[in-house]
């Protein structure tokens, strides 16, 4: 059981952080937080996220484009334009390294407040800080493990985030329910985000981008959202007011 207790924290922790980080802060800065808590923050991701660390500027800055050109040719990712979701990923991944390095041009508009640390970005993201992590996961399964079968789970522990990613922009895309017509193929997962923490409610959060609670019905809890209502009440972040447009 510790195997599996150890995947589930980093499953969750990981998913955690860049729903309420990348995601909700980075991206669509639906509240706000101190430069201290941001670099705490940041920290506590590359803790969570390991090997497949994502940085906030590079994430922050594609999941604009996303929105901007969601299902048209400049979508960093869609299935719409993709023959599958492995070769979805991997044009992710390159956009994303492009953006990050800043080998391409990006529009003002989608750089504009995105957080960045550099210098932290450099060693979290770098393959020494990978490997270190890869490297802590191989001995904590190899002192753990007492059932083959749970080698099986090791290499989700490698990949943790892109699954997070391939889930929400093929699954998504293609799979579920919608509560609103959009001129896109964003859905919702499932009627209770169990296994997503609020990221599978796609649809609902293309309607309304500025919302910090993707969900919608009575039924959507929005796990994210609701720690983010105990972070802002004890001080640690400042949710912003936002009227939604019908």
């Amino acid at each position: 059981m510790v195997i599996v207790i150890f995947v589930l924290v980093l499953w969750y922790g990981g998913l955690f952080f860049q729903s309420f980080f990348l995601h909700r802060y980075a991206a669509h800065q639906v509240f706000t937080m101190s430069k201290t808590m941001e670099k705490i923050t940041f920290i506590l991701t590359w803790i969570f996220q390991g090997s497949s660390y994502l940085s906030a500027y590079g994430y922050g800055i594609m999941h604009r484009m996303h929105h901007a050109y969601t299902d048209t040719e400049k979508d960093p990712h869609s299935p719409s334009h993709d023959p599958n979701m492995f070769a979805m990923m991997w044009k992710t991944k390159n956009i994303y390294q492009d953006i990050n390095t800043q080998r391409i041009a990006v529009d003002e508009r989608f750089t504009k407040n995105v957080p960045q640390w550099k210098s932290f970005d450099a060693f979290a993201g770098s393959k020494l800080s990978r490997i270190l992590w890869i490297t802590e996961y191989v001995l904590f399964f190899a002192f753990f493990v007492n059932a083959w079968w749970q080698w099986l789970l090791l290499p989700i522990t490698f990949l943790m985030a892109p699954i997070h990613g391939v889930i929400i922009n093929w699954f998504a895309h293609i799979y579920g329910y919608a509560n609103f017509k959009m001129k896109n193929t964003s859905k919702n997962l499932f009627p209770f985000d169990f296994l997503m923490m609020g990221e599978g409610y796609h649809n609902n959060h293309h309607k309304y981008s500025s919302s910090a609670n993707f969900g919608v019905k009575w039924h959507e809890v929005d796990v994210t959202y609701l720690i983010i209502i105990v972070l802002n009440s004890f001080g640690f972040i400042q949710l912003k007011p936002i009227k939604l447009k019908k």
